[in-house]
């Protein structure tokens, strides 16, 4: 990368964290300086770095998406981290929002249902550095059991319904952060607490359009 683009890179940077992030609510220190400090064009193809800091989703492999820098954000403080969490992804894609987590939480446990975009994921973090996450490929709607109960859930694919085995591995004060909606495109982004007590309780936050969830608990093969 030559130093022009990435002198243009760091600019576009600071002005979604200026106008797209702190600009349209986004008000999370750790949140904020996580999105400063991961390089989202090393989570993209080489032909599309350029577009790094635009806020809109872009296309990755498999025919996937990394999703709007600010939608990351938001799902991201929608969790409440304090930086001692062991928290859920389901739906790795890329790496990014991975990276961003691990800079806000102790343990990232992050389940990615195809395998090319896991293994390009993992290498692709253990070349970055961020050591406090772990990749595994399977179906993200089943959770990841052996390593629940989380503090916090975050699941980056639209969903019909929210998953039970989810809400099963959600920790007593968890945040579970999910889009939920009948239609495989456009979903609303809903917030389940689990109270100490045990008792859930729904939030309904933005509306979103994400890809289907994929799996036993999802929309199907």
């Amino acid at each position: 990368m030559t130093s022009d683009l990435k002198r243009e890179l760091m600019a576009r940077k600071e002005r979604m964290l200026t106008d797209h992030l702190a600009g349209r609510g986004i008000r999370d220190g750790a949140v904020l300086k996580a999105m400063r400090e991961v390089p989202r064009e090393s989570f993209l193809p080489p032909e599309m770095k350029f577009l790094a800091y635009e806020d809109g989703p872009l296309l990755i492999q498999e025919g996937q998406t990394i999703s709007q820098p600010y939608i990351v954000a938001y799902m991201i403080e929608a969790l409440e981290l304090g930086g001692a969490e062991r928290v859920l992804e389901i739906g790795t894609g890329s790496g990014y929002a991975a990276a961003v987590l691990s800079l806000c939480a102790a343990e990232v446990f992050t389940v990615e249902r195809l395998s090319y975009l896991a293994c390009s994921a993992e290498e692709r973090l253990r070349e970055l550095g961020y050591r406090n996450v772990t990749v595994h490929l399977g179906d993200g709607t089943l959770g990841w059991p052996e390593h629940a109960p989380y503090d916090g859930i975050v699941v980056t694919a639209g969903a019909p319904e929210v998953p039970d085995t989810l809400l099963e591995q959600l920790a007593p004060g968890g945040r579970l952060v999910i889009p939920v909606g009948r239609s495989q495109h456009l979903q609303e982004l809903v917030r389940v607490r689990r109270l100490d007590g045990g008792e859930l309780r729904y939030e309904e936050l933005c509306g979103v359009r994400f890809v289907p969830l994929i799996g036993a608990k999802g929309w199907g093969d």
